[in-house]
């Protein structure tokens, strides 16, 4: 029996750690529109020329989802496909992946097909991939499958840490005035993905420092243990090493993955933005 993951560009990971033969990746870009100029959020986009682009716009940026058809597109080739979208909250991404899964039931009835609302983005939608990885490489059934990763992502989060909110003022989600503030305060939005998907600003800290403090204030009141965590960033690699000093520091076995944010999270997360998706326990 064959297997297929396909995400679409919210996940960061381009390839999966694996050379497991039985396990095809595909990931769906969004389009992401600066000006009149279409940026597609695959392999090949240049995601510093994208921040580039976005940086020296003086208009709002846009993403557009993909269309059903290109995730039916991509769900085809494999006995068992599973799917996760970012969360269904912020785009309608999902509801493309969802209208594609109906037409593959229809037209292929024997392909086994489960789809996911993240509830979320970035780090978290990359480690329920490298969770589906390793419970598709102990040998279990299809129904096994999604069963363990439903009540894994239970056993999920994710954290962000903004320190630039161009983009948000620009599209009107936050008031110039904050946008200032942030800039010239040194401040970093520090928040979370809830559990209705939603992404909620939890503290506003001056500086680096104490973001960082924060962030790991909320991975261990939220039951961190030294699991799984993976930091998606937007070139901010200071932030990773600092944060994985700490959690090293108390967690010498912690599983600590790094990758660089897609055009996607960038676009959200702007310059120096970090998406930390983690275990609440040890699993």
């Amino acid at each position: 029996m064959t297997w297929k993951i396909v995400v679409d560009s919210a996940c960061d990971i381009m390839t999966l750690p694996t050379d497991d033969v039985a396990i095809a990746y595909e990931r769906v870009p969004f389009i992401i529109q600066i000006g009149n100029e279409m940026y597609v959020d695959d392999e090949g986009l240049d995601v510093e020329q994208l921040m580039r682009a976005m940086d020296a716009s003086d208009s709002a940026a846009a993403s557009a989802c993909p269309s059903p058809d290109r995730f039916l597109e991509a769900y085809n080739g494999a006995d068992n496909v599973i799917a996760i979208t970012i969360t269904s909250q912020m785009s309608g991404s999902h509801n493309s992946a969802f209208l594609a899964k109906k037409m593959l039931e229809e037209d292929y009835p024997k392909t086994n097909i489960h789809l996911i609302d993240s509830l979320s983005a970035g780090g978290e939608i990359d480690l329920l991939v490298l969770e589906l990885v390793r419970l598709i490489n102990q040998g279990l059934t299809f129904e096994e499958v999604v069963d363990k990763i439903t009540a894994y992502q239970k056993q999920t989060k994710l954290l962000f840490a903004l320190s630039k909110v161009d983009n948000l003022v620009k599209n009107g989600r936050l008031s110039k005035l904050v946008g200032k503030v942030v800039g010239l305060l040194n401040i970093r939005l520090v928040g979370e993905a809830s559990p209705e998907g939603t992404l909620e600003v939890l503290e506003k800290p001056r500086g680096q420092k104490k973001a960082l403090q924060r962030i790991y204030q909320e991975l261990k009141q939220h039951g961190y243990a030294g699991g799984r965590l993976v930091i998606a960033h937007q070139d901010n690699a200071k932030f990773c090493k600092q944060l994985t000093e700490l959690i090293e520091s108390d967690f010498p076995e912690a599983a600590i993955s790094i990758y660089p944010t897609s055009g996607l999270c960038s676009f959200y997360a702007e310059q120096g933005g970090v998406m930390i998706g983690y275990e609440t326990q040890k699993i």
